[in-house]
């Protein structure tokens, strides 16, 4: 696309929420030149790496009515990536060593996470366009504008006016749960990886973990320390599947999925083994969830895929006004949240012009009908995998951004090797020290870090 021969407009922006996607959506927007305000109903920046040991009453997060706690991060979670490639372009995620309280680890916990979220939003000044406990309710179109309602945790409500809505929100938040045949009549508990915070609960159960992915795999080694037994459920493994595992205590089966549950307190499994199960432990992802979104019917989640949106970002007859951050499921978050908030900026202001609906109506149409040849469900429309590097330089394109860096990119794939191959070390044993020093390199070669590389490469381990 080429730039757009107007003049730059500046444009007064709505940004829901003041996590990862809405703290770099907040600041390109304002270096375009755009006025720029966030909501979001928590008391401080982070979103999601917020930690909380509070959880919802219903643990499945059934009940629409339930009141939400947004944060899904457990006691002992680290990252699943090295910390370089999670970072935003700019201001690189590498360790703090000069104050003790920093995590400098290169897999660190969730509240380093934080701490660098806290450190991106003070860097540039994003806290003072941020409205803190004001929880966003309707978000619709009006005269080609968008009226935005919002109350705070006060009870004070606001009704505004914006020429354009950034949705930052996330998508961690909607527990998506299993289907079991039988499950109705299954007499044990139930609960999400959403409301997972700690083991002591599970103490001498036996306890039946769905899915062996991130949290699935870490969760199930949680809860083995103090249970009785632990028994994976993986529909990534062949029917036939049962093998022990002895990391972390000698508790931990792996098996093939869920067949059937029982009234007698029985889950059978595909490979035919039976367990008299205290727990199911939900780690099945989550869903897209809009509830404050009016569009007449023209947006829709549909199996879990957000539609219509070009590009997973703008929905074709209600853009620029109306965006997304953050929908694709990848490796590189960070890095994806800035490049699309780049893009969104850059079309918002005239920098950069978008097709017409119908080409953007057309592209979606052919991305669908690509999907279905090659036989991907609907639900995974938005899990891009190894097409996020191609994805992402092409909105690097748009705006003229520059592509995902070599390091970055493979340490993303080495990484997820690792977690599949050694999921109980691979947070402390690598073999990609060549990327962590090309990764470093590029920061020093950018001015990005103060300190020679070799300073972090000597701490990273």
């Amino acid at each position: 696309m080429a730039p757009a021969p107007s003049p730059i407009n500046s444009q007064h922006v709505a940004v829901i929420g003041a996590g990862a996607a809405g703290l770099v959506a907040a600041r390109e927007l304002r270096r375009e030149g755009h006025t720029v305000v966030v909501l979001d109903r928590e008391k401080q920046v982070g979103g999601l790496w917020v930690y909380t040991p509070e959880t919802e009453s219903d643990e499945l997060g059934l009940d629409p009515t339930r009141p939400i706690v947004h944060s899904s991060v457990y006691e002992s979670l680290r990252t699943n990536l090295p910390r370089e490639c999670m970072g935003y372009k700019d201001f690189p995620f590498v360790p703090r060593g000069d104050d003790p309280s920093r995590d400098s680890r290169r897999y660190p916990s969730h509240r380093e996470v934080l701490a660098y979220l806290q450190d991106f939003a003070t860097e540039f000044n994003i806290e003072e366009m941020i409205r803190f406990e004001t929880e966003v309710v309707r978000v619709e179109p009006v005269n080609g504008k968008w009226r935005v309602q919002s109350k705070t945790a006060g009870g004070f409500s606001e009704d505004e006016i914006y020429d354009a809505v950034v949705v930052c929100c996330g998508h961690f938040a909607e527990p998506n749960i299993a289907q079991i045949p039988g499950i109705e009549s299954w007499p044990g508990k139930q609960t999400h990886s959403h409301s997972y915070r700690v083991p002591d609960p599970f103490k001498d159960e036996v306890v039946v973990v769905i899915g062996n992915f991130a949290s699935g795999a870490d969760i199930s080694r949680d809860i083995s320390k103090v249970a009785k037994e632990v028994h994976i459920a993986s529909r990534a493994s062949k029917s036939d599947t049962f093998e022990k595992r002895p990391v972390p205590n000698n508790n931990l089966w792996m098996h093939s999925e869920i067949d059937t549950a029982h009234e007698d307190g029985t889950i059978v499994f595909k490979n035919g083994k039976v367990v008299h199960a205290d727990t199911i432990v939900h780690c099945t992802g989550y869903k897209y969830y809009f509830p404050f979104l009016e569009t007449n019917d023209y947006m829709r989640v549909d199996d879990n895929r957000v539609e219509p949106l070009y590009k997973h970002i703008f929905p074709p007859a209600l853009a620029p006004g109306l965006s997304f951050i953050g929908l694709p499921a990848m490796g590189l978050q960070f890095y994806m949240f800035e490049v699309q908030s780049k893009w969104v900026s850059a079309v918002l202001s005239g920098r950069v012009t978008l097709p017409s609906v119908d080409e953007m109506m057309d592209d979606l149409k052919l991305s669908y009908e690509t999907q279905e040849a090659l036989g991907i469900p609907k639900r995974y429309t938005h899990k891009l995998g190894k097409s996020q590097c191609e994805y992402l330089d092409w909105i690097a394109d748009q705006c003229g951004f520059p592509h995902v860096e070599h390091w970055r990119d493979q340490e993303v794939t080495r990484g997820y090797q690792r977690l599949s191959n050694q999921p109980e070390i691979f947070r402390d044993e690598w073999d990609d020290d060549d990327l962590m020093e090309e990764a470093y390199e590029d920061f020093a070669r950018q001015n990005l870090i103060s300190f020679h590389p070799s300073r972090f490469l000597e701490s990273g381990r």
